[in-house]
């Protein structure tokens, strides 16, 4: 199959904000694509490759080798630029790398509003592009998800890499979006999904982004005040999350010493705002 990349058109990123990157001058990046990097971009989705080319901006490069890894961009300001979808963790030494001669900013997109389109699979076997023309015959149904994102999701994927944020250099900004996942009914898929494979996911559209440049960023999740005593339970209610999630949070938010433990009440835990 060729892996040779095509120029994608990119969704105007009105509703994001962006800052100009100071700091030291990255070393001199590879522009020749290596066997990993076609690997790389053969298998992104739509959605990824969109991002990716709207942070790297004019003037800026894709799928550079650099530090013996390669990033998804690097603007022409400097600063190099990834996209991750799912759980930060395969981010951790990467970031880590190059953050050690740049600065590294983390784009994160969270489905606000997602619509899944049910495909036939003769109609995705060859590639994702026959899902996007305008004659989609092999459609079966399509429908809205119940799931809406929240920026609470940032914890999901901060929960395998509660550090990156502590990383000297490091930007991670949440991009509110709505989407279109395009799935096909091939049998090869997620037993939850019952064989439906994900094919491709698409940006419809921007909401807005929210952007985090250090720990302190993070206070904006902790609804109480200082000194204030709260549990994972009044966290969950006062926040209006689950407890899941609140937990989930006040584990990164205490790893990024926004929060602190200082004792137990009960079977409760207790909390509060650490001292900034």
């Amino acid at each position: 199959m060729s892996t040779r990349k095509k120029k994608a058109k990119t969704a105007p990123l009105t509703a994001i904000s962006k800052t100009k990157v100071r700091g030291k001058k990255p070393p001199a990046v590879k522009s020749k694509k290596s066997a990993a990097t076609n690997f790389t971009t053969s298998n992104e989705s739509s959605l990824h490759r969109t991002l990716k080319l709207s942070y790297a901006g004019p003037g800026g490069k894709t799928e550079v080798e650099a530090e013996g890894y390669v990033a998804d961009g690097i603007s022409r300001n400097g600063e190099y630029i990834e996209v991750q979808t799912g759980s930060f963790a395969p981010l951790k030494k990467k970031v880590k790398k190059f953050a050690s001669c740049a600065k590294v900013r983390i784009i994160h997109p969270i489905a606000v509003k997602k619509i899944i389109e049910v495909y036939e699979p003769d109609s995705c076997r060859k590639t994702v592009k026959k899902l996007q023309t305008k004659h989609n015959g092999g459609l079966l149904y399509r429908r809205r998800s119940p799931i809406k994102g929240s920026p609470w999701n940032i914890f999901d994927a901060l929960l395998h890499a509660p550090e990156l944020p502590l990383v000297k250099g490091v930007t991670i900004e949440i991009v509110m979006a709505d989407i279109i996942e395009k799935r096909v009914r091939d049998g090869k898929g997620s037993w939850r999904r019952k064989g439906v494979s994900i094919q491709d996911r698409q940006l419809v559209s921007l909401h807005e982004s929210i952007v985090f440049k250090k720990p302190a960023d993070y206070l904006r999740f902790v609804p109480f005040k200082k000194n204030e005593e709260f549990s994972v339970s009044s966290m969950a209610q006062c926040a209006g999350i689950d407890k899941w999630t609140a937990g989930k949070a006040l584990y990164v938010l205490t790893k990024l010493k926004v929060v602190k433990r200082t004792g137990k009440k009960g079977n409760s835990l207790i909390y509060v705002r650490a001292k900034k």
